[in-house]
């Protein structure tokens, strides 16, 4: 492990000896800064390097992909229910539109959560945590626009919106594992450099 460290650190070395502008403005931290993000458990990301520009970035990307893959599952979900492939996909489309920007104001809070109380790995019970409070915001959300566009009665909408809910509980917190195992943990803005 300690030998870990010391390649990890000579190479943060040669990347900072790269840019002396930013090794001489903060020495110590080029020296701490990983050259690869963690993912969870500790391990290195699988990608092997930093891809992000800025925590931005970071969170775009997450939504983005989250998003792509949701408008499929849930136009496939819509039409099993019943619903025509016009009404499914447009249901979908829409859904996915609202989530996106949720998703977005909503990861940008729980990140700054987890900074402000000092959670730096994201253990199960974050996880757990950030998929209800996700998911309980998204039904207030959504279930009105379920109803208006798939021509259904709002308890009918609920219910729709519960066993998506189901769903993406499980959806949200195995896409958020793989998306941190693949790209890293998030890491403090002074990680990324312009």
């Amino acid at each position: 492990m300690a030998e870990d460290f010391r390649e990890e650190s000579a190479a943060n070395a040669a990347e900072f000896a790269s840019d002396p502008v930013a090794a001489a403005s903060n020495p110590a931290a080029a020296a701490s800064i990983p050259a690869v993000p963690p993912s969870p458990g500790g391990r290195q990301a699988l990608i092997g390097r930093r891809i992000f520009p800025s925590p931005l970035a970071r969170r775009i990307s997450y939504a983005i992909i989250f998003e792509i893959f949701a408008v499929i599952f849930t136009a496939i979900i819509f039409a099993l229910l019943g619903n025509s492939a016009g009404d499914s996909l447009l249901a979908s489309v829409a859904s996915s539109t609202a989530a996106l920007a949720w998703n977005l104001v909503f990861n940008w809070l729980f990140e700054a959560f987890e900074r402000r109380i000092g959670i730096t790995d994201r253990p199960w019970y974050m996880r757990v945590a950030h998929a209800l409070t996700f998911e309980a915001g998204i039904i207030v959300l959504l279930v009105p626009l379920i109803s208006l566009i798939l021509g259904i009665g709002l308890v009918q909408a609920f219910f729709t919106q519960f066993g998506l809910m189901i769903f993406f509980l499980i959806y949200t917190a195995i896409f958020a594992w793989i998306f941190d195992r693949v790209f890293g943990l998030p890491e403090p803005a002074e990680h990324y450099r312009a």
